[in-house]
């Protein structure tokens, strides 16, 4: 193994069927996959009885990166989009109706005739393209503005939506802060019937420009709102899909809020809003009747820590609606009145969390959830009336299903840390198995001695709380030179039964030239509990650097960390962060770090997300002093730090860096610094990962020798 294993994509075993779907008339499955083991995906249809693939689109004229407008290119971004070619399709709701979004315009139509129904006039980009649910009409966003046409290409695009500017005004586009930290990547949103749309206009035009410079003198802006600071301003309008010029939309009158979390259509043409209040606390379900305009609150949930939103609101025919709610510390499924929001049923309940819904009819609920480990995911049915849930998936792991009531079955893609994805078809009653549709052959796995981490357990810095750990152990009798990757940042978690920590190719490489390399969910990290999650809560930087540390104590007890030379650490993002924290703030256990595009400070980060952990600056000023990196550097003196950052990260900017660059200097502290001009929040481009691992593994190496 080597850096260009290290920092080619796909990893190994991980070129599988994904946005997996069942055709409307049950007798096939849709997927993209790439049969060449590559990131240029086609579209596959795939019989059920027989098995039997074939090819419904190629990937000829499909998605080329560099060819796309800054528009799709940050889309991509929020997204985490790779795959080129083919990268996204949809069937409508209700009918076999089939949309495939290309360069050239809207393919529309059944799956054997599809046809270029909408083009593309050669003029900005087609965002967003969705299918009413009976898949008569198409909508999209073209110009910041919302756009809809006949599914058959029968009638020109008709414009729904008006009034949108240069400057900051958009209609029917989720803002920056919905799409990277609400998991909320929509704008617009079909009614039932087809007949309205739903739409978010964002006024962006009082934030401040943040001007990002590009390499060749070219620049990009960004509105970008940093904790403390004034948000976007959200309103939710209601258009007719015949719309015209001069037709007013209806602006829904809402309760006080800041945030409008999520949209979304009950079965009987009401529009429910869920609003979230600055501090995160409090998040109001709201009903609004789009023919009057009233409104009816449901639900309130509030909390002494913050809402953590989910997207499991679901009609249960015309009088109910399914929800979840983390008022025990778990989040848990109930079943509501549509009229009044009271409570009807309790679902579940457990100290364990549910991690999605994947189907609803009138009578059962499919969901996903840590019922039997937090380390893995199982589909479980229970029944609308309640009851004891049960477990349909076998096989210990983690499983990503896609249920079809309809047809009675589910696609399972399974996977553990000593099996990649392999994905197959089951029976819905009972889960049992039908056929196995996929199953990786990648050569590399064996080529590569991919090795799974071992599985452990230590306890947190608390004395109490346990956490879990992965082990890549390399060959030989400890103590081992040890590096701890990290993130230890809130929704992640990296420690899982499953695939993709095995895959985890740095890690790999560093175990391959003689290194223990550690992985710890410390407290504050996913799938353990809101109250496990909170522990951080207006402290960042603190217990995560605790736990990390106890972790260590507890393995070189177990004579596999060799502590007393030291310990590396490497991590992105939050994981920079906790990187340049652990030198800062545990110097007697960390001599080596790098930090890529770590946050420094979270006065620089956006609103949403930091003061969903940190509060508002001006009520925790303390805290957010003490949870900055710069607070504490005297600790990284006589040890080795690397700094890494795309120039143009969008997300985390490259201002965080060099903030922290200053506060180094000035403390007369040495550093390594490793930029990418033309790279955002993730190196995108192979040269520049290798050229990347190259020198993070030179600088490990260098500073905390194997031998």
């Amino acid at each position: 193994m080597d850096v260009t294993d290290v920092a080619h994509y796909p990893l190994p075993g991980t070129v599988v069927p994904g946005s997996i779907s069942f055709a409307p008339l049950g007798r096939e499955i849709t997927w993209l996959h790439s049969e060449g083991g590559d990131l240029t995906r086609q579209l596959y249809a795939v019989d059920i009885e027989s098995g039997e693939r074939r090819v419904v689109m190629g990937s000829g004229g499909g998605v080329d990166e560099a060819d796309l407008t800054l528009e799709e290119k940050l889309r991509r971004e929020r997204a985490r989009e790779l795959n080129v070619g083919v990268t996204s399709y949809a069937w409508a709701d209700d009918a076999p109706v089939l949309l495939v979004p290309m360069p050239d315009g809207l393919h529309v139509g059944p799956i054997d005739a599809l046809r270029l129904a909408v083009p593309n006039d050669g003029g900005s980009p087609m965002l967003d393209p969705r299918l009413s649910r009976d898949g008569s009409r198409v909508a999209w966003v073209r110009d910041d503005e919302v756009w809809v046409a006949p599914a058959d290409g029968s009638a020109p695009p008709r414009q729904v939506t008006f009034g949108a500017r240069d400057g900051g005004v958009t209609h029917g586009l989720a803002d920056f802060i919905s799409q990277e930290e609400m998991d909320q990547p929509r704008g617009y949103w079909w009614s039932p019937n087809g007949d309205r749309l739903a739409f978010l206009e964002v006024d962006e035009s009082h934030i401040p420009v943040l001007r990002l410079p590009h390499a060749d003198g070219s620049y990009e802006d960004h509105r970008y709102p940093f904790a403390g600071a004034e948000n976007p301003q959200v309103r939710v309008g209601v258009v007719s899909a015949a719309g015209t010029a001069d037709a007013e939309p209806l602006w829904l009158d809402l309760p006080e809020h800041e945030y409008v979390a999520r949209v979304d259509w009950l079965a009987d043409e009401r529009l429910v809003v869920q609003l979230q209040d600055r501090r995160q606390q409090r998040l109001d379900v709201v009903a609004v009747d789009v023919t009057s305009g009233a409104t009816t609150t449901l639900v309130t949930e509030t909390t002494d820590a913050w809402i953590n939103l989910h997207s499991f609101l679901r009609p249960i025919g015309d009088d109910r609606f399914l929800w979840a709610s983390e008022r025990s510390g778990y989040l848990h499924l109930e079943v509501r009145d549509a009229t009044t929001g009271d409570l009807v049923t309790q679902l579940t309940n457990g100290g364990w969390v549910v991690t999605g819904v994947k189907a609803i009819d009138d009578r059962h609920v499919w969901f996903t959830a840590t019922a039997d480990s937090p380390l893995e995911r199982h589909l479980y049915v229970v029944a609308v009336e309640g009851g004891e849930p049960q477990r349909l998936t076998t096989g210990a792991g983690t499983h990503d299903v896609v249920v079809d009531p309809a047809s009675g079955r589910f696609v399972d893609t399974w996977s553990s840390l000593d099996t990649p994805p392999t994905v197959g078809l089951c029976r819905l009653g009972d889960g049992s198995p039908e056929r196995v549709l996929h199953e990786s052959r990648d050569p590399r796995i064996d080529v590569l001695d991919l090795d799974p981490p071992d599985l452990t357990t230590v306890t947190a810095a608390d004395g109490t709380t346990e956490l879990h750990v992965a082990l890549y152990r390399p060959e030989g009798d400890g103590p081992f030179p040890t590096v701890v990757s990290v993130y230890g940042g809130p929704h992640a978690q990296r420690v899982t039964n499953s695939w993709l920590p095995t895959v985890r190719m740095r890690d790999q490489y560093l175990r391959s030239l003689g290194y223990l390399v550690v992985a710890v969910d410390n407290r504050g990290s996913a799938a353990r509990g809101l109250a496990f999650e909170a522990a951080l809560r207006h402290d960042a930087g603190s217990v995560e650097v605790d736990d990390q540390v106890a972790a260590l104590r507890q393995l070189a007890d177990r004579g596999l960390v060799d502590i007393d030379r030291g310990v590396a650490v490497h991590g992105w993002s939050y994981g920079g962060y906790m990187s340049a924290m652990c030198l800062a703030k545990a110097p007697d256990v960390f001599a080596v770090a790098v930090a890529g595009a770590p946050v420094t400070h979270w006065d620089g980060y956006d609103t949403h997300y930091t003061e969903r952990y940190m509060g508002l600056p001006d009520e925790n000023a303390d805290g957010y002093e003490r949870s900055s990196v710069m607070a504490h550097v005297e600790g990284m003196r006589g040890r080795h730090l690397m700094l890494v950052h795309g120039m143009i990260d969008e997300n985390v900017h490259f201002r965080h860096t060099a903030r922290l660059v200053n506060a180094l200097i000035e403390a007369r502290i040495p550093y390594e610094l490793l930029l990418f001009p033309d790279e955002r929040h993730l190196p995108r481009k192979e040269a520049d990962r290798v050229y990347m691992e190259d020198r993070i593994s030179d600088f490990i190496t260098t500073h905390l020798p194997v031998a």
